[in-house]
């Protein structure tokens, strides 16, 4: 992790840039961490903006309870752009050791290991996300479903991006560890996946009028 990586500290506008530089991290990663976030953002408006409505005083406290959730969602996926990036570090340094250090494979299972915790991390938020999302869409006001819309795209898509920054390192772990990662990123992912779609589809139904 570089000294300028620190999201938390940054505009979207220094951290795109960065995202966008010659530097490898943040890179994937840290884009899934942000995208989830946002999509935990929306969730979250979509249940304080109800909350302020009178006319939903009914569902005031689950409400700010589902925002509060969402809150919560929101700073750890943003804390994984960090992380994201410093687990990298090692899996980058690793790539350096020779080819003839005989400790070199077992370094670079080491790190790999190190560098998929993160999208892990994020796969396991997004699951969670997918939870929030579902009491959006029951509790929120009908004018707010486009945004629980958008959040659900928008998880989808973090879910699919850690997803692969799982799995473009775990061809260098031992084969079970191989097999456990993958099969724990793929059942996160397609859970996600599926969840989030169903959220889609039935926004766009609703929107057209179709639902």
């Amino acid at each position: 992790m570089t000294d300028q990586t620190r999201m938390p500290d940054q505009t979207l506008s220094e951290f795109t840039a960065q995202l966008a530089s010659a530097s490898p991290a943040p890179g994937g990663g840290g884009a899934a961490a942000l995208t989830g976030a946002l999509a935990a953002s929306l969730a979250a408006m979509a249940a304080n903006v109800t909350a302020a409505n009178p006319r939903y005083a009914g569902r005031h406290d689950a409400l700010t309870t589902l925002a509060a959730a969402c809150e919560t969602q929101r700073r750890a996926l943003l804390a994984l752009i960090d992380a994201d990036a410093a687990g990298f570090l090692p899996l980058q340094r690793a790539y350096a050791i020779p080819k003839t250090d005989p400790d070199r494979a077992a370094r670079l299972a080491a790190a790999a290991r190190t560098a998929c915790q993160a999208p892990l991390a994020m796969l396991a938020h997004c699951a969670q996300i997918v939870m929030l999302l579902d009491a959006a869409l029951e509790t929120a006001s009908p004018l707010l479903r486009s945004d629980v819309g958008c959040a659900a795209a928008l998880c989808r898509a973090a879910a699919e991006a850690a997803a692969m920054n799982v799995f473009v390192n775990t061809g260098l772990l031992a084969p079970d560890d191989r097999a456990e990662t993958e099969a724990r990123a793929e059942h996160l992912r397609a859970t996600v996946a599926q969840s989030c779609t169903q959220t889609v589809d039935a926004v766009f139904a609703a929107l057209r009028g179709e639902g």
